[in-house]
This record gives C-alpha cells, structure tokens and sequence, in this order.
C-alpha cells in the first residue's frame, strides 16, 4: 500500500481542508494509523495550529503532531508570507518533517496550499507546490467545489497534472447538491473530460465520506 495521498484543490475556498479531515477520519475509522501533514500554512491560529491543521486534528481527533513545517501569520500566498517574515521554505526542512511523519504512521494524508499552481518560495530560489509533490513522489486527489465552473477549475488542475506527469487518482465534488442539475452534469462531465474517477461527492456539512474504489491504496 501506498502510505501517502496529496490532497489539492482547483482553487481557494473549495472545501480542500475539510474533506481531507474527513479522509483522515475516514482512514483511522477504518483501523489505519494515519495521520495529516502540511508543507506550508498562512494565516489565522487556532490554538497554537494553523487553522487547517487544527481543523483537521479535531475533527479526525488526532494526537499532538508536528503537521506543519512552515507557518505564517499574514493570510496570503505562502511566497508572499515567507518574504513578509524574511523566514523561506527549505527543501531540507520540509524532507526532514515528512520523511518523520511518513514513518510514524501507516499512512499520511498531505495538504496541498490553495491550488497546485502555488508558489512556495519566490526568491534566489522558486519553489512551487508541484515540485514537492514530484519530488516526494506524491499521488494525488483533487477536490473541487461542484457547483458553476468546476468543469473548467477541474479539468485545467488534471491538465496541468498531466503535463508535470504527476499521478492522479481522481476527484472528490464538495458540497454536492444531488438536487441540483448543474452539479449532477458537472459530475458527468469531469468523469468524461477527464477520465479520471469520481472519488466521492460530499455534501455541505457532511460528518463522513463515503468513497468508490481505493484510491488510497
């Protein structure tokens, strides 16, 4: 079994961070010692967590871990972040914080920042969010936001998956209104445009997911 899984979104605010809390849950649910990791956050705190990581960590009721290599306070790209505090991203930092949690426990579920196409660090060095995921050898799932424009949003991030010959294991529709005609076409047309599966369709204030395949294998 593969022991990690990349978790991106087509953009901000698509419930990227909430779904995967619910995959850790998911997974520890069904007797697998996971656990959640994050190369980069900015923004609000909770409790001495970066939001998302706190999210995660309650909502998958998770033991105190080391879930984010690099944390900023300014809400922006973690780039702009990064120059604000004067304090960069190191590729040997973040090698040493994964490859730790990545043997600690069966399986680590990686939170992507924003969209794919995020810039990590812009200076003498570039580093985006892909690299890493390529450099760490990363599958990936993509999550997106069903509603109006997840066609376009989610069939460009697979493209540029592809063209960077990043492994993708399919798409998970957040906030999925069964009701609702444009979500149940949007689900019929990421899967043809695509051809990659539709992992699972999560509603809006979903307590579990519920998914088809492994894709976590």
């Amino acid at each position: 079994m593969s022991n990690c899984i990349f978790v991106t979104g087509t953009g901000t605010d698509v419930g990227k961070t909430f779904v995967t809390a619910l995959i850790v849950k998911k997974l520890r649910g069904m007797g697998i010692n996971a656990s959640y990791y994050k190369f980069a956050a900015s923004g609000e705190e909770i409790d001495k967590l970066p939001a998302d990581a706190w999210h995660v960590k309650i909502a998958a009721n998770l033991p105190d871990e080391k879930f984010v290599s690099y944390s900023y306070k300014e809400s922006v790209s973690p780039h702009l972040a990064a120059q604000l505090e004067n304090r960069p991203i190191e590729i040997p930092m973040l090698e040493r914080d994964f490859k730790a949690a990545q043997k600690k426990f069966e399986f680590l579920v990686v939170e992507g920042s924003g969209g794919i196409i995020c810039p990590l660090r812009w200076d003498n060095q570039r580093i985006f969010l892909a690299d890493l995921v390529k450099k760490f050898g990363l599958p990936v799932i993509i999550v997106a936001d069903s509603g109006l424009g997840a066609i376009n949003a989610t069939v460009l991030t697979v493209e540029y998956l592809r063209a960077k010959n990043i492994p993708t294991r399919g798409v998970v529709l957040n906030r999925f209104r069964t009701e609702s005609l444009i979500d149940v076409d949007n689900e019929k047309m990421i899967a043809a445009l695509t051809g990659l599966p539709i992992i699972a369709k999560v509603p809006v204030n979903a307590t579990e997911i519920f998914w088809e395949g492994m894709f976590w294998k």
